[in-house]
């Protein structure tokens, strides 16, 4: 199967299926591989799996009458009732074939595969799916989101061209350095996340915007627009009254979930409200965070699918060492302000980052950084790495 034939299963199987199987990462960890039968290579692909995999069922799907010994098969397009007694009989197949272990091999890894097929003359490689049984244990989905985006000060600025400077140690000015989440659409959001979390429900969000479909049992959302029109949206100030006014929440009946939306607009929850966090930031920091008083990072974010701002890994090495206030952060590491009070405003958006309770952390001011002896030696090497 292409990507986007692998995606509309993974949705299928969510929907219409409730959850009954996931996609796993590794074809080896699968119990079941599926083959889509209309491919010009499937009849060859299905031959060398019977040949190779004597401890694994396989199904087919196709427009026409697919014949196998061994393999069950599935009529395009697909009923949930018919995969739902397919995956059924699958898990039977399953059961013996691990009783009954061919040639000394061990029983099968928990999952049901889907072999990502990408064309002719090519081997199929596995997203997989697996049921969810008392006795296999829980899987993750692959997810096919976008790579994170490196922006160094340049690019950072050309970005964000409304980005303020801010003296910390003017009272007025680091009240003003504060923002409230609730007057922009990023507080919308995260009371809507938090409803679909709590509900473990497909959720809708409707508003004068653009609608928000909320997956929160695989953590995605689907949004028709792209990173600049978030950008652009995530900045504006809105009324709260009228806002309220136009905003609707409705549960989405999975039965009725669609599988024709555009595979590309899937993305993370994490990196989504990430972005939206920025742009929403802007240079500043939520209220609820007392500027005044150390923030703590629980662990690194994961900057291979985030939005990398400015100094983000400078900053978080810092922070996982222990609590600091975010102007000493700021003057360890010799950058402007706005860049600690933006990565701050993410992690805690998505939950990483918080304010410290504790006594202890806030009683002496944090330690400075203490460089070793191969400092110099390391800061000329990524000078130069960086000049390439």
């Amino acid at each position: 199967m292409d990507s986007r034939a692998v995606k509309t299963m993974m949705l299928f199987l969510q929907g219409p299926c409730r959850g009954v199987a996931y996609v796993v990462v590794n074809a080896e960890d699968a119990d079941l591989d599926i083959f889509d039968g209309d491919l010009p290579d499937s009849k060859k692909l299905v031959e060398q799996f019977t040949l190779e995999n004597k401890q694994k069922p396989a199904l087919v799907v196709s427009l026409q009458d697919f014949a196998a010994e061994g393999i069950l098969c599935l009529k395009k397009p697909i009923k949930a009732s018919e995969m739902l007694l397919a995956l059924e009989q699958a898990k039977t197949t399953i059961d013996k074939l691990s009783k009954t272990p061919a040639d000394g091999a061990a029983s099968p890894a928990a999952g049901i595969t889907m072999d990502a097929h990408a064309g002719q003359g090519t081997e199929a490689k596995g997203n997989g799916v697996k049921p969810s049984v008392s006795n296999l244990p829980e899987r993750n989905k692959t997810s096919k989101h976008q790579t994170a985006l490196l922006l160094d000060e340049r690019s950072f600025h050309k970005n964000f061209d409304t980005f303020k400077d801010f003296d910390i140690n003017d009272p007025t000015q680091a009240i003003a350095a504060s923002y409230n989440p609730k007057n922009f659409f990023q507080g919308f959001f995260q009371a809507a996340l938090t409803v679909a979390k709590s509900n473990k429900q497909i959720m809708l969000l409707e508003s004068n915007w653009l609608p928000i479909t909320l997956f929160p049992r695989t953590q995605e959302i689907w949004l028709d627009a792209g990173d600049q029109e978030l950008k652009g949206f995530a900045g504006i100030k809105l009324n709260r009254k009228i806002m309220e006014a136009e905003l609707f929440l409705s549960r989405v009946d999975p039965e009725m979930v669609t599988l024709d939306k555009a595979l590309d607009k899937f993305q993370s929850i994490e990196n989504f409200l990430w972005k939206l966090t920025c742009w929403t930031s802007n240079g500043h920091y939520p209220q609820d965070i007392d500027y005044r008083f150390p923030v703590y990072l629980k662990n690194w974010p994961n900057f291979t699918r985030l939005l990398v701002t400015p100094h983000a890994l400078r900053i978080s090495a810092l922070l996982i060492k222990g609590p600091r206030t975010m102007d000493n952060i700021a003057r360890a590491l010799n950058i402007k302000i706005q860049y600690v009070f933006m990565f701050v405003s993410a992690a805690h958006a998505i939950g990483l980052a918080g304010q410290v309770k504790r006594l202890a952390d806030s009683l002496v001011e944090a330690p400075e950084i203490k460089h070793s002896a191969y400092h110099r030696v390391l800061k000329h090497l990524a000078s130069k790495l960086r000049s390439r």
